[in-house]
C-alpha cells in the first residue's frame, strides 16, 4: 500500500497545494487523484503567479479576456475561476461520494481586503456565486477583521476556507465564528450544511525561530503548536455546542494543515506530514512533498489525541525566550503582508504577460 493511501485510510485527506492549467490539461491532476489519493486542492497568489509565468497555457485566455477589456484583478479572477471550476469538476465525484465532506478546491479573496470586514463578505459572496460549484471554498483570512466576515459568509451559505491561522487561539476564534454562522442559519430555518475548513500554517513557526533556540528545539515548534491546536479542535468537536448542531444535521468545520513543505534543507522532507497525521483533518501539501510521500515506506505516528508532549515542548520554547502569543500575532500580520506582496507581484506579472501576448498577436 502506498503511503498516500495509508494516510488517507488513517482519516486524513490529502490535498494538493498547487494549481495550473498545465496539470489540468496534461492529466497530472487526474493522475494524482487516481493514484495518489489526492482528494482536494488549494491555491494562493504565488501559485497562480508561477502558473501564469510557466509557458503559454494561458495566452489564449488572456488574449480573449483582455480583448474584452478585462485587466488587473478582474482578469485574474476570470482566469483563476476557469482553472478552479475545472478542478472542482474533477473532484466532484469525490465530493458526491463523501456527501460533501471532501473533494474541495479553494479560491482566495484579494489579500488587500484581509483587514476589511465588509469588503471580505462582499467578495466572498461574489466569487462563490461566480464559481457556481458546490465544492468551491472561498478563502478568508482569520484576522480579527476576518472573523466577523467568516460568520457572515457562513450565514449567507458561502463555504469558507479560513486561512492565515497560526495558533490555537486564532483557530478557536475562527471556529467559533463558523459555529455562530451555523447557529444563526438554524435559528432562521436554513440548512446548516455549509462546509468550512480552518487552515493552520505550520512550518513558518520553525522558520521564525531558526537559530534563536537551542539545537534540541530545532524544527519542533510548528508541530507542537499544531498538536496543541489539534487537541483544542478535537475538544471542540466533542463539545455540547457542536453536538447540538449535529442534531440539526450540521457538519463540523475540519482542521487543515497548511505550509507543510519542509523549509529547512537539513530536516526530513516529510517532517510536517509524519508529524501531523491525524483523523478528521486535511494536509494540503506542495507537489514535491506529495511525491516524496508517494515514495515513502509508511506514515509517521502523527498527532496524539491527548496532546502528547506538546505542552512540555512549548514550555521549553518559552524558557528559551520565545513569546509564543506575540509570535503568533506577528506571523499572522507578516503572513497577510506577504500575501499582499505576492498579490502585487501576481498582478504586475499578469500585466506584463498581457502586454506580451498582445504584442505577439
Amino acid at each position: 500500500m502506498k503511503a498516500t493511501e495509508a494516510l488517507h485510510r488513517a482519516g486524513q485527506s490529502i490535498w494538493l497545494d498547487n494549481i495550473s492549467r498545465a496539470i489540468l490539461e496534461n492529466g497530472t491532476l487526474a493522475k494524482y487523484i487516481a493514484e495518489l489519493s489526492v482528494t482536494g486542492l488549494t491555491s494562493n497568489p504565488t501559485i497562480f503567479d508561477l502558473a501564469f509565468k510557466g509557458g503559454t497555457a494561458y495566452d489564449a485566455g488572456i488574449r480573449e479576456k483582455a480583448g474584452k477589456g478585462l485587466s488587473g484583478e478582474a482578469l485574474f479572477f476570470a482566469l483563476a475561476l476557469e482553472d478552479l471550476t475545472r478542478a472542482a469538476d474533477l473532484f466532484r465525484p469525490i465530493h458526491d461520494k463523501t456527501d460533501g465532506v471532501d473533494g474541495w478546491v479553494s479560491l482566495e479573496v484579494s489579500p488587500k481586503i484581509a483587514f476589511d470586514t465588509a469588503a471580505s463578505i462582499a467578495a466572498a459572496k461574489e466569487l462563490s456565486a461566480r464559481g457556481a460549484r458546490p465544492n468551491l471554498f472561498i478563502k478568508i483570512p482569520g484576522t480579527r477583521e476576518g472573523v466577523p466576515a467568516i460568520e457572515e459568509a457562513i450565514f449567507a451559505g458561502v463555504p469558507v476556507n479560513v486561512t492565515l491561522l497560526f495558533s490555537r487561539e486564532q483557530y478557536l476564534a475562527s471556529a467559533r465564528a463558523y459555529l455562530r454562522g451555523i447557529e444563526r442559519r438554524v435559528e432562521a430555518g436554513l440548512s446548516p450544511r455549509v462546509a468550512s475548513v480552518a487552515s493552520v500554517f505550520v512550518s513558518r513557526w520553525d522558520t521564525a525561530v531558526a537559530g534563536k533556540v537551542p539545537p534540541a528545539l530545532t524544527n519542533r515548534l510548528g508541530i507542537a503548536v499544531a498538536q496543541r491546536t489539534y487537541t483544542a479542535y478535537r475538544d471542540l468537536l466533542d463539545s455540547a455546542r457542536c453536538q447540538r448542531l449535529a442534531n440539526y444535521g450540521a457538519r463540523p468545520q475540519r482542521i487543515l494543515w497548511g505550509s507543510t513543505g519542509t523549509k529547512d534543507p537539513k530536516a526530513p522532507e516529510l517532517l510536517y506530514v509524519d508529524g501531523l497525521a491525524g483523523p478528521n483533518s486535511v494536509n494540503t501539501m506542495p507537489e514535491k512533498t506529495l511525491l516524496a510521500l508517494a515514495k515513502a515506506d509508511g506514515i509517521g505516528a502523527g498527532l496524539a489525541r491527548d496532546g502528547g508532549d506538546a505542552e512540555d515542548v512549548l514550555d521549553d520554547f518559552t524558557r528559551a525566550g520565545i513569546d509564543l502569543p506575540a509570535l503568533a500575532e506577528k506571523l499572522q500580520r507578516d503572513g497577510a503582508a506577504s500575501f499582499v506582496k505576492s498579490w502585487d507581484e501576481l498582478l504586475a506579472g499578469l500585466a506584463e504577460k498581457t502586454a506580451a501576448v498582445r504584442k505577439s498577436a
